[in-house]
């Protein structure tokens, strides 16, 4: 099982426009083929800055979904919205 954690830090302008973008996108990515949950997390003392945390049975499937149409044009529309680069780290239940 994997395990993917995104700390996206926004523009405070763009924190409502990206909270609604994952919330009509969230049941296509969990109806990614190996996603068994997708969750997106609000830092509560940085209101800007966001976690996404997504579980995969493999690196595979999540890779299949990081090179497909709905990430790429996700992707594409929330990342003019960035204050800063996004932080990613894929790990491992144990």
């Amino acid at each position: 099982m994997l395990v993917r954690i995104v700390r996206l830090t926004l523009k405070p302008e763009f924190e409502s426009d990206f909270k609604q973008v994952f919330e009509e996108k969230k049941d296509l990515i969990a109806g990614f083929k190996g996603c068994t949950k997708v969750n997106l997390l609000q830092d509560t003392s940085n209101a800007n800055v966001f976690f996404t945390i997504s579980e995969w049975e493999s690196e595979t499937d999540l890779n299949n979904y990081r090179n497909s149409e709905v990430f790429r044009e996700t992707w594409a529309n929330v990342k003019q919205w960035f204050g800063a680069p996004p932080i990613a780290h894929s790990t491992a239940i144990l």
